[in-house]
C-alpha cells in the first residue's frame, strides 16, 4: 500500500476541524496528521511534523492563513498549500495565490471539493472553484490591457501582524506580549505602518485590515 498523503489542518473552530478531518480521513490515500487552531500554530506544526499539504483557513486569530502560508512557503517550500474560506472573495483569492497556495476551497462546498483539491495539489495542479477561475481570467485580461502587474506587498510580515492585532482591538501592551517585543517597538511599528499607508488612526487602520483580508468584516 502507498503511504497516505500527510495533511496539516488549520482552522480556529474545533468543530470545523473535526468535520473536515472526518471527510479527509475517510479516504485511504489521505490522512490528517496534525491540527492547528491559528496561523502561528500551523507554522510551528509544519516545522515539527512532516506534512505534504497544509490546509489553512483564511480567517484565523493571531495570524491569518495567508500570513501563515507566506511563512510556510519560506520555511518549507516543498509543502503544498490549500486555502479554506467562507468567502467567495476575489481579494482573498488573489492574496492566497500570491502567498503560494495551490488552491482555494470554499467551506460551503468543502465536503464536495476538498478531497479533489488535495489530490489535484499533489499532482502539481491548481484547484480553483468556478467563481475564482472567472475572477482570475477577468483580472488577467484587465491587467494585460492596462500593462499592469500585481504590486508587491506594502507591509512586512511583522507589520501585518501588528496591523491585525491592532484591528482586533489589542492594546500596545497586549501586542508586545503576544509578539514578544517591547511596547516601544510596537509603537514604532504602528508609526511606520501609518506612514506607509498614509493613514491617521486606529479606525482607518482597521478598515485597511478588513480590505486586506487580515481580519473579518
Amino acid at each position: 500500500m502507498t503511504t497516505p498523503i500527510k495533511i496539516l489542518l488549520a482552522d480556529d473552530h474545533a468543530l470545523v476541524r473535526s468535520g473536515l478531518r472526518l471527510i479527509i480521513d475517510a479516504e485511504s490515500d489521505l490522512q490528517v496528521v496534525v491540527e492547528a487552531a491559528n496561523g502561528a500554530e500551523a507554522i510551528a506544526a509544519v516545522s515539527e511534523t512532516p506534512v505534504d499539504i497544509a490546509i489553512l483557513d483564511i480567517a484565523m486569530p493571531r495570524m491569518t492563513g495567508i500570513q501563515a502560508a507566506r511563512e510556510i512557503a519560506r520555511q518549507a517550500p516543498n509543502v503544498r498549500m490549500l486555502m479554506l474560506s467562507m468567502y467567495d472573495n476575489e481579494q482573498y483569492f488573489f492574496e492566497a495565490l500570491k502567498a503560494g497556495a495551490s488552491g482555494y476551497v470554499l467551506k460551503s462546498v468543502a465536503d464536495r471539493d476538498l478531497i479533489e483539491a488535495c489530490r489535484a495539489t499533489m499532482r502539481g495542479e491548481s484547484f480553483l472553484y468556478p467563481g475564482a477561475v472567472t475572477a482570475l481570467v477577468s483580472d488577467y485580461l484587465l491587467r494585460m490591457r492596462r500593462g499592469d502587474s500585481i504590486p508587491d506587498a506594502i507591509l512586512t510580515t511583522r507589520e501585518e501582524e501588528v496591523v491585525k492585532l491592532i484591528a482586533e482591538g489589542n492594546s500596545s501592551r497586549d501586542i508586545a506580549k503576544t509578539l514578544v517585543i517591547s511596547v516601544k517597538t510596537v509603537d514604532r511599528h504602528r508609526a511606520n505602518i501609518l506612514q506607509k499607508l498614509g493613514l491617521r488612526d486606529r479606525l482607518e487602520l482597521t478598515r485597511y485590515a478588513i480590505r486586506a483580508g487580515l481580519v473579518e468584516p
